[in-house]
């Protein structure tokens, strides 16, 4: 058979958790007490930070630059970090505090010391250092547990504070010492440089005694002064050039042309005025002429005059050219001049590195260059000096650390929601691990859809038999619906006799057969109960009757079925025992007197019930099987793997057998989803009401 796979819905997965609801408390309470005991057992922490400005190696005042802004570097503070933890800035916290001392007597013994070792990794292990995001803020983080009579809360404030102190000095001892060892080795390069100025000097004068040079009297030109000559020549060639070209303009013009031009190409006063006049006694000519004829006196000497301005003005153009040409004549002299003196120079400059010079040449030059390294050598010397002594700052305590009497861990009340959230997982995950290693039955549609029969009853847990607890018992509607189920089934229809059966032992099915056998009777019923477990016969001690004689003692021939059948207090309901069991009893089931024994009591009862072992491993229910009408299969809830179920089924089948339908048993309906089944299916919101004139009524209920 083949089973369906259905989906899980939420309220499966709650019913796991509510069928399982003792393992989640217990895992719950258990994990609960076991972390708050811990935690209460627990030393208490305390701590204390302070907050440092770390910035870097940098005078507090800049005097010979301009202070450098601070670039962003992704190294440095997790460097600086490392540093603050590191065995020097720890050994100095060591060392101030007498930490090696103090916590001998805690942890060592009294008197003795504790190893700088150990005094450094128990200090290391309880720092935390922590960087503000986008800052240049790092805090210093110290938790401390020692015994409560040391205060560990004061040590902890006080350990954070030698911490930033420590740091604060290693910083500026390594800068000072850094400044200390680049000022010593600019010493030494500054004294080595001045032994090559006095060589080089001591050189250039055995070079100027060997070689005779006097610089007293010998005319130097250097490479500079060649460049200023140079200079002046491009000059004097372009004031030439210039003089040139606005003398050939000049003598390509003539008369009105050369007037109008000259003033703009020289400034000369006399001839500005000049023209000025002939400009106004050409205007007077023109009003003459309107007022008077050609030969009037005025007319005749207006012409006059304008002749003889022209004429001044020819000869003053013709000056002006002459000029010009002196003009130019005398800036071509100047530049022939100073042309001829750069070739001097050059020539006397390319004869001077000949090798009479060139020795003392490159010596000098030598010596100077050796003077200004020593020059620039002194410079920074002393900077540095002056900058030994500057002030410095690159770690500032920004907020001290202060005492704190709340300890920070352990913290109880997050522990003990932890430990309640973990316990409750704890719990969950274990009902499901056992929900899923349990393969017993624990469903109706689990029956359904695994051996694919009805369930025709489900039983609650804590039941008793009837004849006890009587027919208005809370229980007893479970057995009228399962005998009405019974009653009208398809697979029982004719039938009368029934054998009831189990997979295993223990799963209920004599105490269920007794109260379906009772309340069968109580509805009318002509039922008789007949107790075939010869293994383990128990029927006889619900009914209260003596088991000395009954089935065996028929089978074996001894009595007879009339004298077997026993009359109980329930009217209708008769019982036989199984007598007393005899080892040849066991293959009395399988003979033609039990044959015949069945069709017998078919014939006088309306139902004939037979209690027979467990089917799974005992061959006597299998036999009984195969002779009555019908079989019913007791199934206990989460009792049996589910195999134990298929096989009971199975071997009913084999022997021919015919399984009527199934019981579930002893189901908790408090817990279960089977309240809500069990309520609704088997009519629980009803209940049965006296009345005074004796009539029985079912009213609903509340």
């Amino acid at each position: 058979m083949t089973e369906t796979s259905e989906k899980l819905h939420f309220l499966d997965y709650w019913r796991v958790v509510r069928s399982r609801w003792e393992v989640v408390v217990a895992v719950t309470l258990f994990v609960f007490i076991t972390g708050t005991a811990i935690t209460l057992t627990l030393p208490r922490t305390y701590s204390a930070s302070t907050r440092i400005l770390i910035e870097l190696e940098a005078p507090d005042v800049a005097i010979w630059q301009q202070q450098a802004l601070w670039e962003y570097n992704p190294f440095f503070l997790q460097t600086e970090k490392e540093i603050i933890r590191s065995k020097p800035v720890l050994h100095d916290v060591i060392r101030r505090l007498d930490l090696r001392k103090k916590w001998g007597a805690f942890y060592v013994d009294e008197g003795e010391s504790m190893s700088l070792r150990d005094a450094y990794l128990m200090l290391r292990d309880s720092i935390g250092i922590e960087q503000y995001r986008d800052t240049k803020l790092v805090e210093i983080r110290v938790q401390r547990s020692t015994p409560k009579e040391a205060e560990p809360w004061i040590e902890a404030s006080q350990l954070a504070n030698a911490v930033a102190e420590a740091y604060r000095d290693y910083r500026l001892r390594r800068m000072r010492d850094e400044l200390a060892v680049g000022i010593e080795s600019l010493r030494d390069e500054r004294r080595k440089q001045q032994e090559k100025v006095t060589t080089a000097e001591q050189k250039l004068q055995a070079l100027r005694v060997e070689g005779g040079i006097s610089t007293i009297n010998r005319v130097q030109l250097d490479k500079s002064e060649l460049h200023q000559l140079e200079m002046t020549r491009i000059a004097a060639k372009s004031d030439m050039l210039v003089r040139k070209a606005r003398l050939d303009e000049i003598r390509k013009l003539e008369g009105d042309e050369l007037l109008n031009s000259i003033r703009y190409v020289v400034q000369d006063a006399g001839l500005e005025a000049f023209r000025r006049q002939l400009s106004e006694t050409q205007i007077n000519l023109k009003l003459l002429q309107e007022s008077y004829g050609p030969n009037h006196p005025e007319v005749v000497r207006a012409r006059t005059g304008i002749a003889e301005i022209r004429k001044k003005l020819d000869d003053a153009l013709v000056g002006l050219k002459l000029g010009l040409e002196a003009d130019y004549q005398v800036a071509k002299s100047k530049f022939a001049a100073i042309d001829e003196e750069l070739h001097s120079a050059r020539d006397a400059d390319i004869a001077r590195e000949g090798a009479d010079y060139l020795s003392f040449r490159n010596a000098e030059e030598d010596l100077v260059l050796q003077r200004q390294i020593l020059a620039a050598l002194e410079t920074r010397l002393s900077q540095e000096g002056i900058e030994l002594e500057l002030p410095r700052t690159p770690v500032k305590v920004v907020d001290p650390a202060e005492p704190d009497e709340r300890p920070v861990a352990p913290n109880l009340p997050l522990n003990i929601i932890l430990s309640v959230v973990v316990g409750l997982m704890t719990g969950v995950g274990l009902a499901y691990l056992i929900e899923y290693l349990d393969t017993s039955v624990k469903t109706v549609e689990e029956i359904e859809r695994l051996l694919a029969m009805p369930v025709l009853g489900v039983i609650p847990q804590k039941v008793r038999p009837l004849l006890e607890e009587g027919s208005d018992a809370a229980h007893a509607e479970a057995y009228r619906v399962l005998r009405t189920n019974m009653h009208f089934s398809s697979r029982t229809t004719g039938g009368k006799t029934f054998c009831v059966t189990s997979g295993g032992a223990g799963e209920g099915k004599s105490l269920t057969l007794f109260n379906l056998a009772y309340v069968s009777a109580l509805l009318g019923d002509k039922v008789l109960v007949v107790d075939s477990d010869f293994r383990r016969p128990s029927q006889h001690r619900m009914f209260g009757i003596p088991n000395d004689k009954g089935l065996v003692s028929v089978l074996m021939g001894d009595e007879r079925i009339e004298d077997m059948i026993r009359v109980t207090k329930v009217p209708n309901l008769h019982f036989m025992p199984s007598g007393r069991i005899r080892s040849v009893a066991l293959s009395l089931l399988d003979s033609h007197r039990m044959l015949d024994l069945v069709k017998s009591l078919k014939l006088r009862y309306d139902y004939v019930f037979f209690d027979t072992p467990p089917i799974v491993g005992v061959s006597d229910a299998s036999v009984l099987a195969s002779e009555v009408d019908g079989v019913l299969l007791i199934i206990q809830h989460r009792k049996y793997p589910r195999v134990v179920s298929t096989r009971a089924k199975t071997l009913i089948e084999n022997v021919g057998g015919n399984l009527i339908g199934v019981v579930l048993n002893n189901i908790n309906i408090g817990r279960d989803y089977y309240s809500y089944y069990y309520h609704t299916s088997y009519g629980q919101g009803y209940e049965i009401q006296n009345e005074p004139e004796g009539e029985v009524v079912i009213s609903s209920g509340a």
